[in-house]
């Protein structure tokens, strides 16, 4: 089985932070570790079956099939797999507002 190199962009990362120390804070650090474990496993799966993944329906609408998407809860890991890469662009809470987040992060791609 081939394994894709899976690249978090700097603002993936900055996702990751911000969604860890906003549960630490209102919730507790046992909570914010679960969820960190949770999206370093869907990463990690990602690097073996990066085609699991379905459609944005926020880009679908608009056409674009470029980006999959995982989720857990309520959070959504959005993607594009180049190559044998995976280049994860957004983690992000999806009741947000996620035409205005898709619309922001990944035009700028």
């Amino acid at each position: 089985m081939q394994r894709y190199e899976t690249i978090l962009t700097e603002d993936a990362e900055r996702d990751i932070s911000e969604i860890f120390d906003y549960i630490a804070e209102h919730d507790s650090l046992g909570a914010a570790n679960h969820v960190l474990d949770r999206v370093e496993r869907t990463i990690d799966d990602l690097s073996s079956f990066p085609e699991r993944g379905s459609y944005p329906k926020e880009l679908i609408a608009l056409g674009i099939r470029d980006y999959r998407q995982v989720s857990f809860g309520p959070y959504r890991l959005i993607y594009r797999v180049i190559g044998t890469r995976v280049y994860l662009y957004l983690i992000v809470d999806g009741r947000r507002d996620m035409q205005t987040l898709l619309a922001r992060r990944l035009l700028a791609y």
